[in-house]
């Protein structure tokens, strides 16, 4: 079972390293690092820094040692000035002190030439104190990371990173000297080390006797001190990251994957729901994904409940008429006189008028939850809306209407809702024509729109109120139901299909709004039925 576990563990890792975000988020965190490594190693400004103040420097020492050499370094002969060679080399043994004892190369300060007229070395500080290149031995008690790095870095010699190339020789050196120049330049020396070097002529009067000569590789010994004090650092920040970039990889390619896996498995297994909920109670933007998905197949899955639940009411309602259309058609061919035939024809007639009606309520029915389901939202003006549909409800001069449609009160301003037009529009149709169909002859219809602030929120409320026999109160949620119709004694059977309002509850509840019925009891105590949307 362990063992089983951890072949998936590794084989779910392995799945999310390969993935795509996964290598991106590798890539680009590392090469980050790597931008930021190679600032380092390069050093350049603070390398053109480092040389600018040691060639500085250099030239200071040496116009202070050339001024001293000159006043006890030289002797005014007869006819020429000449260089007392031995009094150069006391000189340079009691002016610069030697390397002290233990110290790193470069402490002791820069090496000093002195070079005779015709380029013959005269003086060089590292032969008169016998430098030799020591090379540290590994010690015992280097233990620790820091002291190992740095004892690694000392035995390499440079790290030749940034492009470089000799500014001088030491022969340019020796001829600019002597012609009296004050020279400088970067140059190679004859260990191979990258050198900083000033060369001032030593000049008694205006004879030029010989040249000075000062080098230092303190400049190049300080970057690769520094470039070797940054290794820990960069070893933590590469643990830094790759651990980082593990965490991101597999917080976020591996919940992708499984959001693919499931989307995968809902395909092929035809479910119709998708549950994640350990991805879903996530406090970020997978988890807002993963929650949108579940209620976006939440949606599909009870829009796909509800076609069946609208296919099976439709074949149910179509079966009625069919059946009495069968049996009409039967009993008219057993009918004995015409009498009974035209009489079995007429029911025939008013089933197919009625079956026609139902089909024409159904399309409609599915074309307006179509349009509703992809249609663009936008604000919708409601009372300029009903005003309108009001409007052209009225009844042309002359002529005489079963129920007058009335818009009371006056139009709103600010009754804004999103939504679409087109289908807002069908709700209240549907509302004022069932309406009508209920009131008695010369009856009014009312339509008013008010804007009412509550505690929540600002809502626009309609309502379509007419003076009808009312609704029985076990009846006030029923008449919503798809099919269901309840018309007054007298009324044609078959004259509605019951998908009124039905329909109008579809649009209301897709646009985010809600729809009742109830009776209004008025002053004059008639029961007046009220769908308010």
């Amino acid at each position: 079972m362990a063992s089983a576990t951890d072949t998936t563990k590794r084989e779910g890792l392995r799945a999310v390293l390969s993935s795509r975000i996964a290598q991106i988020i590798f890539i680009w965190n590392f090469a980050g690092l790597a931008i930021l490594v190679l600032g380092v190693l390069l050093l350049t400004e603070m390398r053109a820094g480092l040389t600018d103040a040691q060639f500085r420097n250099l030239r200071t020492q040496g116009e202070l040692i050339t001024n001293l050499l000159i006043e006890t370094g030289t002797v005014q002969g007869d006819p020429y000035p000449y260089i007392n060679e031995p009094a150069v080399r006391e000189v340079l043994r009691r002016l610069l002190p030697p390397i002290a004892e233990g110290g790193r190369p470069g402490t002791g300060g820069p090496r000093v030439r002195v070079f005779a007229e015709d380029g013959r070395p005269i003086a060089d500080t590292d032969v008169i104190y016998d430098r030799l290149e020591e090379q540290p031995l590994a010690l015992g008690e280097e233990s620790n990371i820091g002291a190992r790095i740095e004892s690694a870095a000392r035995r390499v010699e440079y790290l030749r990173i940034t492009p470089w190339r000799p500014s001088i020789t030491t022969e340019e050196e020796l001829e600019r000297g002597l012609r009296g120049e004050i020279s400088r330049g970067e140059r190679l020396n004859e260990k191979g080390e990258r050198v900083v070097s000033v060369t001032l002529p030593l000049r008694r009067v205006q004879a030029v006797l010989g040249v000075v000569t000062l080098e230092s590789a303190d400049v190049e010994r300080i970057l690769v001190a520094e470039r070797a004090s940054m290794i820990p650092f960069v070893l933590g920040a590469t643990v830094v990251i790759f651990l980082s970039s593990l965490l991101l990889a597999l917080f976020i390619a591996g919940p992708l994957r499984r959001l693919s896996a499931a989307a995968d498995s809902l395909r092929l297994t035809g479910s119709t729901r998708l549950a994640l909920p350990e991805i879903s109670k996530r406090k970020d933007e997978i988890g807002a994904l993963s929650h949108s998905l579940e209620q976006m197949t939440d949606a599909l899955a009870d829009r796909i409940d509800a076609n069946e639940r609208f296919a099976a009411d439709v074949s149910h309602e179509i079966k009625n008429p069919l059946a009495s259309i069968r049996s009409a058609v039967a009993s008219a061919r057993s009918a004995q006189t015409p009498e009974q035939q035209s009489q079995m024809l007429g029911i025939v007639a008013q089933d197919v008028v009625r079956l026609d009606r139902l089909i024409t309520d159904i399309a409609r029915a599915s074309r307006i939850e179509a349009e509703t389901a992809r249609g663009d939202l936008g604000q919708v003006d409601l009372g300029t809306l009903l005003f309108e549909i009001a409007r052209a409800y009225e009844t042309p001069p002359g002529e005489t209407a079963h129920a007058h449609v009335v818009f009371r009160g006056a139009r709103p301003d600010g009754a804004l809702v999103i939504g679409q037009a087109g289908p807002l529009g069908q709700v209240f149709r549907n509302l004022i024509d069932n309406a009508r169909s209920f009131s008695p002859e010369g009856g009014t219809v009312a339509v008013s729109v008010a804007v009412v602030k509550t505690k929540d929120a600002q809502v626009v409320r309609a309502m379509v109120e007419d003076e009808g026999p009312g609704i029985p109160p076990e009846n006030l949620e029923t008449i919503f139901q798809r099919f269901y119709t309840q018309r007054p004694k007298g009324t044609a059977f078959g004259g509605s299909s019951g998908l009124g309002l039905s329909i109008a509850r579809q649009i209301v509840t897709a646009h985010g709004g809600a729809i009742h019925a109830e009776n209004l009891v008025g002053a004059d105590s008639d029961s007046r039925r009220s769908p308010d949307s």
